[in-house]
């Protein structure tokens, strides 16, 4: 009888595993299909990538003899090559529109892989200018994004808040933009990947703790979950924060 449910756990487990890889498939159609409506180049250099390993294979097994066995390891290169570039150039493309609209910097953050435990719309006002908590082993790091002439008093006022409570760790401020000192939003992940490392992993948890008792001093709804569409009217938006 233990068996049954054993089965029917397996087999639920592998229905589930492959609707997600079915689902991941579709994404990455959806998005093949829209980067190549928009960027002419990307059939060009991806199948150039295949043909350029599948010729290499060719050429460096004929020294051997071997070209025959060389050529379908080429073309496999070629075609990791051709994957890396599309995932490049979509990349690129959705960091592009999402420049420069509200939310993109706690978008972008939300995406940020790897030990880092993020808090977005940690401080706020209602033209949707916006200050992110990211705790990681540089220690903390307070991104905002925004007007610059708010954003500055903003992030200065959040980082004396944390300064109460984080003791000797570190704090990093990041402006996100495109001016002069300031990182711009597709270079954010490079950006925070380069900082020192400043503390253990273990502290990262007793300090994620710590400044979660800090709470915030804007509702998370005030921004949104992304980055605004183009075109979205921003003075419909602020008045509905207002009234939140």
């Amino acid at each position: 009888m233990a068996d049954k449910p054993d089965k029917a756990a397996k087999a639920e487990a592998k229905r589930a595993r492959r609707a997600a890889s079915k689902q991941r498939r579709s994404q990455i159609f959806e998005a093949f299909k829209m980067q190549r409506r928009e960027d002419k180049l990307l059939i060009p250099l991806m199948v150039g990538c295949v043909l350029l390993g599948a010729a290499l294979g060719f050429l460096i097994g004929l020294i051997w003899g071997l070209q025959w066995f060389t050529l379908p390891l080429g073309v496999a290169v070629g075609a990791l090559a051709a994957v890396s570039i599309f995932g490049r150039r979509v990349q690129r493309t959705v960091y592009t529109k999402a420049d420069g609209q509200p939310g993109a910097a706690g978008w972008a953050l939300d995406n940020l892989r790897g030990q880092w435990r993020v808090t977005t719309s940690i401080a706020g006002t209602t033209h949707l200018d916006a200050v992110h908590r990211v705790i990681g082993l540089p220690g903390v790091v307070l991104v905002a994004e925004g007007a610059p002439h708010r954003v500055k008093s903003l992030l200065a006022q959040e980082k004396k808040r944390t300064a109460r409570v984080v003791g000797n760790v570190p704090i990093y401020d990041v402006v996100v933009g495109n001016d002069e000192g300031q990182v711009p939003l597709s270079k954010l992940h490079v950006h925070l990947r380069k900082l020192p490392r400043n503390i253990q992993r273990s502290q990262m948890d007793s300090l994620e703790k710590r400044l979660a008792a800090l709470g915030s001093r804007t509702g998370t709804a005030a921004m949104p979950k992304g980055p605004m569409p183009q075109g979205a009217k921003i003075r419909s938006v602020q008045r509905t924060v207002r009234r939140r």
